[in-house]
């Protein structure tokens, strides 16, 4: 089996996982040069590879992924999901207690919008580049802290830089955040076989939900909107819960929902009609017109 993954350190890091869970495979690297400059340039190159035959599996964070899915290809498993949520990378243990007009660096517009909800006295600034790149411009003074994803700390072997998770109640996550997706050919049975040991159900119902919540919505991946599905105990009830706001935090929405875990496609849609009801698309409107 050949795997089709980017080059950057946690892609790498990914890829080699799942390499390891089906007991071995040759990696292939592609790049993302030359590709149009939104997030979704990383799944571009993943998917080309796979589509001229270069390789049988893709790699993605599902974060990453469109919600509008690329023809010829399909998504065979999910497997289980690392921790969802962000965490503060900084002297403080929590966000009570970060000082006043702390400098603050990320490149989410999500991350941005509930920062500044929870604390409008933060200045926080943009900040690009790989978990390397962020972890030395913060070691170098330029800001106070970072915010990261857990799952991209911990699949780098960098978890010790974490000075505290941020609660989902404060920060609710992307959709998919720490959840890996594998991709292959439409038809390949074998592939099919070979990856479908890897998925959990779970992770697959949960990442579900919240993609159809920032389907429906009309969002996309750098939209200010997190969703975070949870599967409770016993696994017959699925909740969730999303925040839709604009990047100054100046005004945003928040909502939670319940259903049963057999029908997450109908718990997202539910949710998506809350938060359109509230307002949620008008947000997301004003937010892409102030980018």
């Amino acid at each position: 089996m050949r795997v089709a993954t980017r080059g950057s350190a946690l892609a790498l890091a990914q890829a080699k996982q799942v390499a390891g869970m089906l007991g071995g495979a040759e990696l292939v690297e592609v790049s993302s040069d030359g590709e149009p400059g939104d997030k979704a340039r990383f799944v571009r190159g993943v998917e080309r590879a796979l589509l001229d035959g270069e390789a049988e599996i893709g790699v993605h964070s599902a974060k990453d992924l469109p919600a509008e899915l690329t023809e010829g290809l399909v998504l065979a498993a999910a497997p289980k999901r690392e921790e969802p949520g962000d965490a503060w990378i900084g002297p403080s243990s929590s966000l009570d207690d970060v000082p006043e007009g702390a400098r603050v660096g990320t490149a989410s517009l999500r991350r941005r919008a509930q920062l500044l909800a929870a604390r409008p006295d933060l200045e926080v600034s943009e900040l690009h580049g790989n978990i390397d790149t962020r972890l030395r411009k913060l070691g170098e003074g330029e800001l106070d802290a970072i915010v990261l994803a857990v799952a991209g700390l911990r699949r780098l072997g960098r978890e010790k830089e974490i000075g505290f998770p941020i609660p989902t109640e404060t920060m609710t996550p992307a959709a998919g955040q720490g959840t890996l997706l594998l991709q292959v050919r439409e038809g390949d049975e074998e592939t099919l076989r070979a990856v479908d040991p890897l998925g959990e159900e779970r992770t697959m119902r949960e990442l579900t939900a919240e993609r159809t919540v920032v389907s429906l919505l009309g969002a996309d991946c750098t939209s200010p909107i997190g969703v975070h599905a949870t599967t409770a105990d016993g696994g017959t009830t699925i909740s969730a819960e999303a925040f839709v706001g604009l990047p100054d935090g100046s005004e945003w929405i928040r909502d939670r929902l319940e259903g049963s875990s057999e029908e997450p496609t109908l718990l997202g849609a539910e949710l998506a009609r809350h938060l359109v009801a509230t307002g949620a698309r008008e947000i997301l409107e004003r937010a892409g017109a102030s980018r």
